[in-house]
Formats: structure tokens, sequence, C-alpha cells
């Protein structure tokens, strides 16, 4: 098993190979969840990144001349992720997960506007809440859906008109079943 700060190293390691190739980055998935009072257990780190098939690839190049071991798995016409590189080691693993073409917006918003980091000092920025619900809808199914549940209930003073507002702009539905279905836990 990893430790925690192996991972984190690690992923700090990969948002430095995904600068050299102007990639920002913004840490998505469990941890996300968990720097939002949603604490589930994870063993990996993901990254939400906006980049093309062709710049994934480079990446990949550049993660071997790293030293890590990287696999790039290429969307297909029907695939809601515009690629994902899964970097694997001692440390455990990293997802790279790229929302080029599909759903760059929320990416490139949450870029720009992530203040939280993982750990003092570290580069590495938490997806903004409202972001992350956005996200977790956008991903739908039954997982992500009480994701946001349990986000709503456990971050009482969120501003939901500003998620409400998000949501809308990326066009996104089902956001206000979730919070119904919040007030009732």
């Amino acid at each position: 098993m990893s430790q925690p700060d192996d991972l984190l190293q690690a992923a700090e390691k990969i948002l430095a190979v995904l600068a050299r190739h102007q990639i920002d980055a913004v840490v998505i998935g469990a941890v996300a969840l968990a720097a939002h009072h949603y604490v589930r257990q994870t063993e990996d780190l993901d990254l939400g990144v906006n980049a093309d098939v062709p710049t994934l690839r480079a990446v990949v190049r550049s993660l071997h001349e790293a030293g890590l071991e990287a696999e790039l798995r290429e969307p297909d016409g029907e695939d809601p992720l515009g690629g994902v590189i899964d970097v694997s080691g001692g440390f455990g693993l990293v997802q790279i997960v790229s929302f080029s073409g599909r759903f760059p917006a929320v990416i490139e918003d949450a870029v720009r506007l992530a203040t939280l980091v993982v750990r003092e000092g570290s580069p590495l920025k938490i997806v903004p809440i409202p972001h992350l619900i956005a996200l977790k809808l956008y991903a739908g199914g039954h997982k992500s859906k009480a994701d946001i549940i349990e986000l709503l209930v456990r971050n009482p003073d969120l501003e939901l008109d500003e998620v409400r507002s998000l949501c809308a702009r990326y066009g996104l539905g089902g956001l206000e079943e979730l919070i119904d279905e919040s007030r009732s836990v």
C-alpha cells in the first residue's frame, strides 16, 4: 500500500511534466471530495486537464522519460472523456483525466478559480466545490449523484445559487432533485 505523501509527491512530479506541455491541471475525484468535507476511501489521485489525444501521447512519452510508468487510454466516439492516462508505481495511481473536446469549460474555469491546495506549499490545486458538483453531474450515475448529495449535506453554507448558475451555464440538469434529496438526509 502506498503512503499518501508518496502519492502527493508523484502527483507534483506529474504536474511538472504537464506544465512542460503547457497543460494546467486541477485535482478532482476522491481527493477533491475529501478537501470539501466528504472523505471516502481512495488509493489514487485524479487530475482534470484539457489536452487533446496527440498532446496526451506526448505527455506519456515525457512521463516515461521521467521514469514513470504511464499508459494512455484513448477515447472512442462514445466516451464522455477525452482520454485518460494512468500513471502508476510504488506511490499508487495518478490518473490524468482529459475533458478536452467533451467538457473543457469546467476544467478551464476550475483551474482559473482554484485556490485551495492539497497541502501547504503544493502546486496541486483542488477543484472548487461548484465545479466538482458540475463534474459529478456530467459524469452521472448513482455514485456521482450520491457524492453530490454528500457534498451538499456536508457543506451547509455552500452558495446553492452559485452552484445552480454554474450548472445552468454548462447546460447540466438534475441538480434540483439532488438538492431536495440532500435536505431530507
